[in-house]
């Protein structure tokens, strides 16, 4: 993947096959940077993860937020309480995709890109109640259909 392409976030199911959607879903378009957002299935707390595309192509931590906490789900030991919010990054390194659950059980994970969020559930609905990963990809995936996760890519 060039580092000059317009990266996008596509999403696939997490067991294979090509992207069922990419933001932005215009080709001309690059995203450098989103925010995965949800609430804990049962503690109803929000969390949310900042990502940013890096110019590698993998996805890379960036600041997290958990509104309050729970049962086992503690902060990290270097979190800060600001506004009621613990803050902290999360000590990932560059990841090629996130795996998500995507299961109306407990509630959909939520894109959000410049302010404006959308649950996976809307964003690919054919995928409802089957796990996804979230990888980047170029402006052309969805039309060229030749572009898959990172691990089928690795796979062929």
């Amino acid at each position: 993947m060039s580092a000059a392409a317009a990266l996008g976030l596509c999403i696939a199911l997490a067991a294979g096959g090509p992207p069922l959607a990419r933001l932005p879903a215009d080709p001309r378009s690059s995203l450098d940077h989103f925010t995965l957002a949800w609430t804990h299935s049962i503690e109803r707390i929000r969390w949310r993860e900042d990502w940013i595309i890096g110019r590698d192509g993998r996805l890379h931590a960036g600041e997290a937020t958990i509104l309050g906490s729970g049962a086992g789900m503690e902060p990290p030991d270097d979190a800060r309480l600001i506004d009621g919010r613990w803050v902290y990054t999360p000590h990932l390194p560059p990841q090629d995709a996130l795996t998500l659950a995507n299961s109306t059980m407990a509630g959909p994970h939520e894109i959000c890109i410049a302010g404006s969020c959308r649950s996976l559930f809307d964003l690919v609905p054919a995928a409802r109640d089957r796990p996804v990963r979230l990888f980047p990809c170029p402006a052309d995936a969805l039309s060229s259909g030749s572009t898959t996760a990172p691990e089928a890519r690795a796979a062929r």
